[in-house]
């Protein structure tokens, strides 16, 4: 046996648990949902469950609730993450050194603690509405609803995209930065054409992990979403374990998978075509 024909061997090994992984877990279940949310309940297949999906108004509004809800907070996340990183990137002091030790504290409290906080904190008889009431101030309803999603959301995603963004900009020499302020280059032309085009890629990977992460949620939409409209996941659930449909809840989860899958497309094909331009 040849070197070439040992190491191609040897590579196909290393990759297939992985692959055996990927197949278990994510392709044949996904396989299984599609053919499941086909089923018409008389036997048959059609695409009646995804009918469902966009000519009941129910459901209508879970989609464009969702969609919503998932763009504002895919929005803000990026806007204040690009913030924070470009900011710990580019200054020095307490105040920096104070966020870069605290801003991934999020990551390590546990999803539905998080939430039940930000139940005792924004809630109509929470601590800030309690503090405010002293003072004669009605605390407006933040939470169980739209609101409260976001704000959710926006605790759970801005600390690993800041991560993520952060070391991205790390990798900027320092060098291009001086040059450009050098020749007068203002602020936000320095962000759009020198540090957003350097950070491209790593931004793309951020986007596509709030936009999945948001899209499936269902913790923070359950606890702290209003009953309509709802997040596709908390609408999946009901559907399932409520009125008992699994093709139709089938039918919902493929739906968000390709929601999902729109992204990821354009990820892979984002990264195809920078990887194709370099050679």
């Amino acid at each position: 046996m040849s070197k070439e024909t040992r190491q191609s061997i040897t590579g196909l090994a290393m990759v297939l648990p992985s692959f055996a992984i990927l197949l278990i877990v994510v392709i044949i279940p996904i396989i299984q949902s599609f053919i499941m949310s086909l089923s018409n309940g008389s036997g048959g297949y059609d695409l009646s469950r995804y009918m469902y999906l966009f000519t009941d108004k129910g459901m209508q509004s879970n989609i464009v609730f969702t969609l919503r809800v998932t763009a504002i907070t895919c929005v803000a996340v990026i806007l204040v993450s690009y913030t924070l990183a470009i900011y710990m990137r580019f200054n020095q002091g307490p105040i920096v050194n104070l966020i870069r030790k605290t801003y991934m504290i999020p990551l390590f409290i546990p999803g539905v603690i998080a939430t039940y906080g930000l139940i005792n904190l924004l809630g109509n008889h929470g601590w800030l509405a309690r503090m405010l009431e002293v003072a004669g101030i009605t605390l407006p309803r933040i939470i169980f609803d739209e609101k409260g999603i976001i704000i959710a959301n926006l605790w759970f995603n801005i600390p690993f995209t800041t991560m993520l963004l952060s070391s991205a900009l790390s990798g900027i020499p320092s060098s291009i930065i001086e040059s450009a302020k050098d020749v007068g280059v203002g602020k936000l032309t320095l962000f759009t054409r020198f540090i957003f085009p350097l950070s491209y890629k790593t931004f793309l990977v951020a986007l596509t992990f709030v936009f999945m992460g948001v899209i499936g949620s269902f913790t923070a939409p359950y606890l702290i979403g209003a009953n309509s409209p709802q997040m596709l996941g908390v609408s999946m659930q009901q559907v399932f374990s409520v009125f008992q449909e699994r093709e139709q809840a089938a039918a919902i989860a493929f739906f968000s998978f390709l929601l999902c899958s729109v992204l990821g497309a354009f990820y892979i094909r984002s990264m195809a075509e920078e990887e194709k331009a370099k050679i």
